[in-house]
Parts: structure tokens; sequence; C-alpha cells
């Protein structure tokens, strides 16, 4: 079992600063790929970006030189650096992966951490 915790949103200024945090406990060996998606109120759930054990990232358009998304396996943490943040930044942020057992591929979720960010 895999399991994620997210940390550190809040409410925030446009052109402010966030830094989410997600702990990852349990069989991390099975694991690669920790990514963050986001879900604003009547949206569908996107994602935002991804790092792979190796350290390799990928980002949303949307938040390209924004956001930076940085990972330490010694301590089984992924952060989300979030500046110049815009309101339409605002969504609740989610912390995910995939766990491979078995030959089968699991999606674990964070529980969500809500960001707001007023203008």
């Amino acid at each position: 079992q895999v399991q994620l915790v997210e940390s550190g949103g809040g409410l925030v200024q446009a052109g402010g600063s966030l830094r989410l945090s997600c702990a990852a406990s349990g069989t991390i060996n099975s694991i690669n790929v920790i990514d963050w998606y986001r879900q604003a109120p009547g949206e569908q759930r996107e994602l935002v970006a991804a790092v792979s054990r190796a350290g390799n990232t990928r980002y949303a358009d949307s938040v390209k030189g924004r956001f930076t998304i940085s990972r330490d396996n010694a301590r089984n943490t992924v952060h989300l650096q979030m500046n110049s943040l815009k309101p339409e930044d605002t969504a609740v942020y989610y912390c995910h992966t995939v766990r491979l057992a078995n030959l089968e591929a699991y999606d674990v979720w964070g529980q969500g951490t809500q960001v707001t960010v007023s203008s």
C-alpha cells in the first residue's frame, strides 16, 4: 500500500507564493512518478506537474515558468513551489501516484489541499 498526505495549502493574494508538500509512505519502491493535479469548482481535474524518481519533470502550459516541482527521494517527499499565483490557480490540489503490484496499476490519491488566490 502507498499513502499520500498533502500539506501547505492556504489563502494568498494574487502574485504571492505557496509551497505544497506531499509525503509518501508505504511501499515506496512500487511507485515511480508522483504528480500534482488540481480541480476547481465545476471543472475537471487537471494535471499540474509531475516528477519521476529520476527527477524528470513535466508541467501544464498554464503553470510553466511559475511552478516548480521537486522530489526528495530520501524523504519520500514531493514539493510544488507555486510563485506568481493567479486567481485562476484557485483549486483543490491533489497529490497522485500509480502503485504497481502483481502486474496491476492502482491509482493512489491524497486527500487534497485547498489553494485560494484572491485578486
